[in-house]
């Protein structure tokens, strides 16, 4: 990695080792999880599969049941399977859809497939008589929501609102909430959306508009997966599974509300928000309207403030943001950054700068709290990638080992993709193809000695 306009933190190397036997952990991406039992029901926009969670299991947690917690839960990968390993998990998630998808998850592993099937078949018994009838629908498009084009075709969307008339039928209750996942699970698959990896119109990604779509037997295909797996569960297993609870919360809060104590923690493994200013908010801004979990733009808001690192959108008009602790090496990168293309002002290496500042003050912030809430003993595996600022090399898994050995955590860094693609470029040498730069995943590990 090196050439026009790359720079990497000053006097230090990349340690790309892989630790005794960590080559054989398996593979991060999250597009794994979409033949795994339990994990393939929602697939999310970002994480890390199943197997490696359970690797890191195997690995790390000594005998008996312990506590491993993901800061970063997502839709609860980690969860799922320490609480199929027998231990205790606790998960933190912001997002309001990610967390609704984690609990239901975590609380359908508990059911019979009996009960998931029946409501496949309640659900398209009621859809077919009401398409049959004519039904005019009781509910309504969010009235919060805007898109740039209908986010569904008018056919579609009759369905849809017909749909959301069987749920709010339900009640409260988990029935409901697995309503409530497959929609969230498909909707964008029928809707005039996708993900290219950010949302946008298919018309803007060169795709046909979905005039056209059986919303039902949509549904009814996912319900049914979902069925078939917990068919798979042996019942006596469950006895030995442990408990989970998953917290609608930032890490940030899990002392002050006393979810966590100090050195309470076994093993976490996770995986923050990437430096790549993806809007994780923005992007499951459809799920969050239409299944009734954000109402206004308001609230989509403080969901942005309480982001890890914020994003650019919202820090790059404000004025330099110093960072929270004093490390020179890091300093250097972000002064560096700051002074790339100054002329085009936010657009530029300042309104970078700050969107970077604030993910690092983060990151310390993270490290910092990992560092409290590990036991003596415990480890902490931190899946990040590096990335491009302004044509700068931000090496995040190294800034984070240096965090780390600064609170006396001992760090390793552990290549686990030399290659990754993802929108992690700015303004670089590296996008216009005029420089060879790899994107690489790595795993920080943290021990506490």
């Amino acid at each position: 990695m090196s050439s026009e306009g790359m720079t990497r933190l000053s006097g230090t190397q990349l340690h790309l080792s892989l630790g005794e036997g960590l080559n054989e952990l398996s593979t991060t991406a999250f597009s794994e999880n979409r033949e795994e039992p339990f994990h393939r029901w929602v697939n999310w926009i970002a994480g890390f599969s199943a197997a490696f969670v359970r690797d890191c299991i195997n690995r790390y947690m000594p005998p008996g049941r312990g506590l491993i917690i993901d800061p970063f839960a997502g839709v609860g990968t980690t969860l799922i399977e320490a609480v199929m390993a027998g231990h205790n998990a606790i998960g933190f998630e912001i997002n309001p859809f990610a967390t609704l998808a984690g609990r239901t998850k975590l609380a359908a592993l508990h059911l019979s497939s009996g009960v998931v099937e029946e409501l496949s078949q309640q659900f398209s018994q009621w859809m077919v008589k009401a398409i049959e009838e004519d039904r005019e629908p009781q509910s309504t498009e969010p009235k919060g929501f805007r898109s740039r084009i209908p986010f569904f075709s008018p056919p579609i969307l009759y369905q849809v609102l017909l749909l959301m008339d069987f749920i709010d039928d339900l009640g409260d209750g988990l029935p409901s909430d697995l309503m409530r996942l497959a929609f969230g699970a498909t909707m964008v698959s029928f809707s005039n959306y996708s993900y290219e990896p950010s949302l946008g119109t298919r018309p803007g990604a060169g795709k046909p508009l979905i005039e056209e779509a059986d919303v039902t037997s949509i549904i009814v295909n996912k319900l049914s997966a979902i069925a078939r797996d917990l068919r798979r569960i042996d019942p006596v297993s469950r006895n030995k599974w442990g408990r989970s609870t998953l917290y609608r919360e930032s890490f940030f809060n899990c002392l002050s509300k006393n979810i966590l104590g100090s050195s309470s923690v076994d093993l976490i493994v996770t995986s923050p928000p990437y430096l790549n200013n993806y809007h994780y908010v923005r992007n499951t801004r459809p799920h969050l309207y239409w299944l009734g979990l954000a109402a206004s733009r308001r609230e989509q808001r403080k969901l942005e403030r309480e982001s890890y690192g914020r994003f650019w959108q919202t820090v790059r008009n404000d004025r330099p943001i110093a960072l929270d602790f004093d490390l020179s090496e890091v300093s250097s990168l972000v002064a560096e950054i700051r002074n790339k293309r100054t002329h085009k002002g936010q657009y530029g290496g300042p309104g970078w700068a700050n969107y970077a500042v604030c993910y690092l003050n983060d990151s310390w912030r993270f490290i910092q709290l990992v560092n409290d809430v590990l036991k003596p003993g415990g480890t902490a595996v931190v899946v990040v990638g590096n990335h491009i600022i302004q044509g700068v090399n931000v090496e995040v898994d190294r800034i984070l080992s240096l965090l780390g050995k600064r609170q006396g955590l001992q760090c390793d860094i552990n290549l686990l993709r030399d290659k990754r693609v993802g929108n992690s470029i700015t303004n670089s040498t590296v996008r216009r193809g005029r420089t060879k730069v790899n994107l690489y995943e790595a795993a920080v590990e943290m021990k506490k000695v």
